[in-house]
């Protein structure tokens, strides 16, 4: 059985940052980074999203577009995917919006006994030990498809054990500076891997959509353990 395909989806300056040098929440895409952020939830079976990331946001993102919800409803399919928050401690402020959303909640745990009360709010725990043995566990819940939201460590997790499939990146038209890059500066990746573009596409604002597919279809899959 195939492991589920994941495709990491940002907006990012021209310089490559999630955020301006104070860090923060940012939200860098307009309007039309709204709409193919929510057709890659659309597309999706669940969402991956870092616990920083969900701290700092408050919320995960949800597909507003009636076409999108439409075509979820045609498909069998919840209006959202599930969501699965990647954490090494698993505790979240009870009154984050997000366990007042409509989503099914997922933790992805690293730590194999979770302490009491960490997974107040959550449906489902998985332990994190690998990335193999999380996407085997993933598929045989039966998720196919997972949109990875971020942030920059998990992408770097990702990226290291050589498991993203997809890149979509929004490039919006302007210059941060500053330490917050979409992919950390001890990130490791592999050279050797080509991201084939698949579409470009500008979108209003003067942003422009890039969407990369990884070359290479058999996975040479690289165990990094949550650090």
């Amino acid at each position: 059985m195939a492991p589920p395909r994941l495709r990491l989806v940002l907006a990012v300056s021209l310089d490559g940052r999630l955020a301006p040098p104070s860090g923060g929440a940012a939200q860098l895409g307009g309007k039309g980074d709204r709409r193919v952020l929510e057709e890659a939830l659309a597309w999706a079976d669940a969402v991956l999203i870092g616990a920083r990331t969900l701290r700092l946001h408050g919320s995960t993102c949800l597909i507003h577009a009636p076409d999108l919800l439409l075509r979820r409803q045609e498909k069998g399919l919840a209006p959202q995917p599930a969501v699965m928050v990647w954490s090494r401690s698993g505790r979240f402020a009870p009154e984050l919006p997000f366990f007042q959303q409509p989503v099914m909640r997922w933790l992805l745990l690293a730590d194999a006994q979770p302490l009491p009360g960490v997974v107040a709010g959550f449906s489902r725990v998985v332990s994190f030990v690998d990335w193999t043995q999380t996407l085997s566990c993933w598929r045989a819940l039966g998720v196919a498809r997972v949109t990875v939201l971020g942030g920059a460590e998990l992408a770097g997790s990702l990226m290291a054990a050589r498991v993203l499939d997809e890149l979509q990146l929004t490039v919006c038209p302007m210059v941060l500076g500053g330490p917050h890059s979409w992919l950390p500066s001890t990130a490791e990746s592999d050279a050797r891997i080509h991201w084939v573009l698949r579409r470009q596409e500008p979108l209003l604002g003067g942003e422009l959509l890039l969407h990369y597919e990884r070359q290479s279809q058999e996975r040479q899959i690289t165990d990094v353990s949550r650090r």
